[in-house]
């Protein structure tokens, strides 16, 4: 019996009974971690449409890419984090719903998700400035962090008389604006009203030119300009807003002029990094899985016990 006492295997058998037994009693405990509360605004407008990502080796659109990179992401948050959603078209944005915890609302955030289509859009334009200005004044009073997703195409282009002013809102509401999309110009999809795509948007399809409020140049200088009529002239401009690419220089004005960072999504290790810093978190005190501790000693003591008899095979065997 004493023998068998002084042989370290039996100790180490028992160290993993016994490693196996706080397994089960004690899976968790309470730690600081860091949480994160995030509304995320999606572009939903046509140019998201755009084919110029690559997953599984085959090119898919702006928009399904933000869809299944959000999904994977959702995975990675601690529980106690939230997660609201958000789109945006036209001159606006508006919530799907407010944030929901994600451990307990996985489900019902990831179908939400996995749902957005374009075709929710409820117009055509797309004002970015715009948009981005009615989400921070949506949500100024939100403990959430805006993440407003766009490849920052904008139709028809914005008359710079007319641009957003975010001097009453700068500083307000902490958060990001995501770029989507490359930075080479592709064609932009049509779609039929099926949703069966028809081929792609030409130059005689888009406005390459703003035709609201006043111009910027003089009407001497518009070419068959009328006042009533033709306040632009009647000159029929051309341009290359039929194919898109991510405006990441006006982006990056918008992210200056809003308070707001920015980051490129290439990935979801580049938004992860992006999104999981510390202007973004809040430290808690969170219920945190241990029961990998546990199993790793286990498992450990269970090598231990086979050792001498892995080393002797060795021996044999040389």
């Amino acid at each position: 019996m004493t023998h068998r006492l002084k042989d370290y295997r039996l100790w180490c058998l028992l160290f993993a009974l016994i490693a196996m037994l706080v397994l089960f009693i004690i899976p968790s405990k309470k730690q600081k971690s860091p949480t994160y509360n995030y509304t995320f605004i999606i572009d939903i407008t046509r140019s998201m449409n755009a084919t110029d990502y690559q997953q599984d080796n085959q090119a898919v659109s702006r928009l399904s890419f933000v869809k299944q990179t959000l999904r994977d992401l959702l995975r990675d948050l601690p529980c106690q984090s939230k997660v609201g959603i958000g789109l945006f078209t036209e001159r606006r944005s508006t919530l799907l719903f407010e944030p929901l915890e994600v451990c307990s609302a996985y489900t019902e955030i990831d179908t939400v998700i996995s749902k957005i289509d374009w075709r929710m859009a409820w117009a055509a334009d797309s004002n970015i400035a715009k948009g981005l200005l009615s989400t921070l004044d949506m949500l100024k009073k939100s403990d959430s962090s805006v993440i407003f997703i766009t490849d920052g195409q904008e139709a028809p282009p914005v008359n710079v008389n007319y641009q957003a002013d975010f001097s009453g809102l700068r500083g307000q509401v902490k958060g990001m604006i995501i770029g989507v999309g490359g930075l080479q110009t592709v064609p932009i999809p049509k779609f039929n009203s099926q949703g069966e795509q028809t081929g792609f948007y030409k130059p005689e399809d888009v406005p390459h030119r703003s035709s609201f409020g006043q111009s910027t140049l003089a009407p001497s200088q518009i070419k068959g300009y009328n006042a009533r009529n033709a306040p632009f002239g009647n000159d029929v401009v051309t341009g290359n807003e039929h194919l898109t690419a991510l405006q990441e220089t006006y982006l990056e004005k918008l992210s200056a002029e809003s308070g707001l960072g920015y980051a490129r999504l290439a990935d979801l290790q580049s938004l992860a990094l992006a999104l999981k810093n510390s202007k973004l978190a809040t430290e808690k005190l969170v219920q945190t899985d241990i029961r990998w501790q546990w199993a790793l000693l286990t498992l450990l003591m269970i090598s231990l016990v086979y050792l001498p008899g892995i080393y002797q095979y060795h021996r044999f065997f040389r």
